[in-house]
């Protein structure tokens, strides 16, 4: 019986050595090998440097089926290429010989070879009968959503073995998750040109506006509308409330927030931030600064390691001479019924304000320092969670610095300011910041943004 075959249900150890199945020989390919090579240049992996994400599965893969050597591959028109190499060192790539990856890229099912050494299909690949000396090998497809295979995710080992069903499966199931880490890579390589598009597009425009007082007015009114979501996203069993007041309204702000989904609305996330400066160079950084973190979250970056992509991206224009920083607060909620969790972030920004039901008043740690004024700097998380009639409150500190009565008013004074307040959903929060913020001295200096979040009470 040819030991490389495709897996069944049933037979020793767990899996079935079914006859082989037909499909088109390695040196021709398969038919559909133009849209399959295609697709592989579209992901932009190939020689692309070594990624943690990708280790991370090659190395579980190895972990979980018991195996020394667990690769991830892509096979390009020639050749096969090692994106991630787990317990073998300097293999980058090899030939498109027949019996292992190029052949189990051919295949829709799990690819297993039992016994290489003794396998007709491997008898001239030169991992077998080189100085790796292969014994076994097994592969799983790694398949876009429209079916096209870009490679496979293996575990091999130097001696002969057996696969169960459940380690079949396993693998199967992880080259989902390489394929899972491929669709997140591309949509954050998009987001980036996009947002270096942007970018350029807005400094393009500001250094033409800035020749006409009122092409900048316009500018302002527009850039700062396209800063802020249209309208605030409703959060399941949750209520929500955004304010923000620019110090003048031909001016562009600083200040930003946003409120969106992450996993399909499984998890969400939560910004506020305060950019240096005004006008249309603030509208770049802001822009930058509102999507760099939407991207790393939709990546599935931590609440501190999206402040810290953030905090890199700054860096970087610093060393092109562009230098600016900013503070936030970024957290991810969790919204249950009668419970929100919630995991803070936050980079020199004022703290969150946590309402309680019995009227007790929290106010979060301070995280981290400001955001780009301190290259590889740490932070920190906090976690919160509130429950039916229990509400966060984040604002930026043109809140605290205005006056009130000619004197100042401190993140003291608007912890009891909120405090005092007998409702604790988010609608009455921002009736009663937009109350305040309208016995504020005329002449204030600073935007202001706040945030409000809280868990709807049970009917």
């Amino acid at each position: 019986m040819n030991d490389a075959q495709l897996v069944g249900p049933d037979g020793p150890s767990g899996v079935a050595i079914a006859p082989a199945a037909r499909h088109t020989t390695d040196t021709g390919g398969p038919e559909d090998e133009i849209a399959r090579l295609r697709a592989v240049r579209r992901y932009e992996i190939l020689d692309s440097p070594r990624e943690v994400a990708f280790d991370r599965v090659a190395a579980l893969a190895a972990r979980l089926i018991g195996a020394p050597i667990a690769t991830v591959t892509f096979v390009d028109q020639d050749r096969v290429w090692f994106k991630a190499a787990h317990g073998v060192d300097g293999l980058e790539q090899v030939g498109r010989e027949p019996g292992l990856c190029a052949s189990a890229v051919l295949q829709d099912a799990p690819y297993v070879v039992h016994d290489a050494a003794a396998d007709a299909r491997t008898e001239h690949n030169p991992l077998v009968h080189g100085g790796l000396g292969l014994g076994f090998y097994a592969a799983a497809p790694i398949t876009t959503p429209d079916g096209l295979r870009l490679g496979t995710l293996n575990v091999m080992d130097r001696r002969p073995r057996f696969l169960s069903t459940g380690d079949v499966q396993t693998l199967r199931d992880l080259a989902g998750v390489v394929m899972d880490e491929l669709e997140f890579r591309l949509a954050g390589l998009r987001a980036v040109r996009m947002e270096r598009m942007q970018r350029a597009a807005a400094e393009d425009h500001a250094h033409r506006l800035e020749e006409q007082k009122r092409g900048l007015q316009e500018l302002a009114v527009t850039l700062q509308r396209s800063l802020l979501p249209p309208r605030l996203a409703q959060v399941p069993h949750c209520t929500t409330a955004a304010l923000y007041r620019p110090a003048s309204e031909f001016q562009v702000s600083g200040d930003f927030y946003d409120l969106f989904p992450i996993d399909r609305g499984e998890r969400w996330g939560l910004l506020i931030g305060d950019v240096v400066g005004k006008g249309p160079r603030a509208a770049t950084y802001t822009s930058l600064a509102r999507h760099t973190l939407r991207t790393a979250a939709a990546t599935g970056a931590s609440p501190a390691e999206a402040l810290s992509v953030l905090d890199a991206a700054i860096a970087a224009d610093s060393e092109t001479g562009d230098e600016w920083f900013c503070t936030a607060v970024f957290a991810t909620l969790v919204p249950r019924p009668g419970r929100l969790e919630m995991t803070i972030a936050g980079g020199g920004h004022p703290p969150a304000i946590v309402l309680r039901a019995d009227g007790s008043v929290e106010t979060c740690p301070r995280t981290g320092p400001i955001i780009g004024c301190l290259p590889g700097a740490a932070f920190t998380e906090t976690g919160v969670t509130l429950g039916p009639g229990e509400a966060v409150v984040l604002y930026t500190d043109g809140l605290t610095d205005a006056l009130h009565l000619g004197t100042r008013f401190s993140e003291e004074a608007l912890v009891d300011y909120v405090a005092a307040g007998t409702r604790r959903d988010a609608a009455s929060i921002g009736l009663r910041l937009e109350s305040l913020i309208q016995g504020f001295d005329e002449a204030r200096e600073d935007d202001i943004a706040a945030l409000a979040i809280g868990v709807a009470e049970e009917a």
